[in-house]
């Protein structure tokens, strides 16, 4: 160990450790040139593991298989932890086929699947709102005896049941979450708040609140947006507000999308001076995101208001953390509209200048989904019907969310 090069070489798990942390803060082409110039004998499954996952969590479906291909080829996928990656990145494109292919090569290899495996399987069949193919793929897990489905399978399975419109098997999965909790696990109690939530049983949510509250001294922000989220669905905006000050007594640390929660509900019915209200204390208790001011711009937009709206829109740029903040394209379509109505040509063209200025404008996915909210906009106001579920891709990223945090 004289050499001092042969003491601080890196291990290959050091090397992928890097290559993860380059990826999240330089980018993936600054992670894609470290990879491309480290020697082949550094380049070991692991390292491999690291650069799919970063394609992965940018979603890069062409790169991503592109190195499934090469990994294959190594003989690096000859264990599960590759296919859960690829079944992520698969499922947050809506490409459920494509999940059942990587099962079907796993089975054809004899690499069998973990729980990780199993569990994303399951979301993909109920995504196809097939309860039947869930089902059967329970049964198989049932019958595997290295797996025992964690509460993860079954909260998984909530979610799919309540999608499916089956709640009375949505329900019985949630007690049997409740029964696999174990040591000093808190995330299982933030979904079994927010699923029963959404099977609209508040009676449930303040039980699991509270046995939350009784095992853990201290709920972290997580926790309270969990139960704050659920109550305002419920329409129980007392105990939300109520549970909001608990929270502000004990918080770690200010959390403004707790408080959107909040302000968005006085917005969405339309008590406006009680957002502007809330919104004053916002800024004397924390400091509001530009979430928040989208959320302020949507009431403006409502009562016609549109240099307010503006205003709030270009706050919501200069924003603490707004880095990867975009205005929701429903929100562009309604302003531009009303832009348009007023004959206010000149917010509009400000408007268009910030869209530019966050890279918008350019991006044609964007765009389509603005004119499409427009379209949609239209054809509700001639017949009051919508073509699309707006709840969908909510639902998918919460989903995806929980499973790329299993993995």
């Amino acid at each position: 160990m004289n050499n001092r090069e042969e003491r601080f070489r890196l291990s290959t798990s050091d090397i992928a450790i890097q290559i993860d942390l380059i990826a999240k803060v330089r980018g993936i082409s600054t992670a894609e040139d470290y990879f491309s110039g480290l020697p082949n004998t550094s380049k070991d499954k692991r390292v491999y593991g690291a650069v799919l996952n970063a394609y992965v969590r940018a979603r890069l479906r062409g790169k991503a298989e592109s190195l499934m291909d090469d990994m294959r080829h190594k003989g690096y996928v000859q264990h599960p932890l590759p296919f859960n990656v690829m079944m992520t990145l698969y499922m947050s494109l809506k490409k459920y086929d494509k999940v059942d292919s990587m099962v079907s090569e796993m089975t054809e290899k004899s690499i069998p699947l973990d729980i990780y495996s199993y569990n994303i399987w399951l979301s993909s069949c109920g995504s196809q709102k097939s309860a039947e193919k869930m089902e059967q793929v329970f049964e198989r897990m049932k019958t595997d005896i290295n797996i025992n489905p964690n509460w993860t399978t079954f909260s998984t399975m909530a979610t799919m049941y309540i999608k499916l419109g089956l709640f009375e098997k949505a329900e019985d999965c949630l007690k049997k979450v409740e029964g696999r909790i174990i040591g000093r696990d808190r995330i299982p109690y933030h979904y079994l708040i927010s699923l029963y939530g959404n099977l609209g049983k508040k009676e449930d949510v303040y039980r699991i609140w509270n046995t939350y509250k009784s095992n853990f001294p201290k709920i972290p922000n997580l926790g309270f947006h969990a139960v704050i989220s659920s109550l305002v669905r419920l329409g129980d905006i007392k105990g939300a507000e109520r549970i909001y000050e608990e929270w502000l007594s004990v918080k770690f640390a200010y959390d403004p999308r707790i408080a959107n929660l909040l302000i968005g509900y006085y917005v969405k019915e339309g008590f406006l001076d009680k957002a502007d209200e809330f919104f004053q204390r916002m800024i004397v208790e924390g400091k509001p995101n530009s979430s928040t001011w989208e959320i302020l711009a949507e009431g403006y937009i409502g009562e016609k208001r549109i240099s307010d709206a503006l205003a709030c829109f270009n706050e919501a740029v200069m924003a603490e953390g707004s880095k990867h903040w975009r205005p929701k394209p429903v929100n562009v379509s309604a302003l531009l509209g009303l832009c348009e109505e007023e004959g206010d040509f000149k917010s509009k063209e400000a408007l268009v200048g910030l869209l530019r200025e966050k890279g918008c404008a350019e991006d044609e996915a964007y765009m389509y989904s603005v004119r499409r909210c427009n379209e949609n906009h239209k054809r509700v106001m001639e017949n009051g019907t919508l073509d699309y579920d707006q709840n969908d891709h909510e639902d998918n990223e919460v989903l995806f969310d929980q499973l790329q945090g299993s993995l």
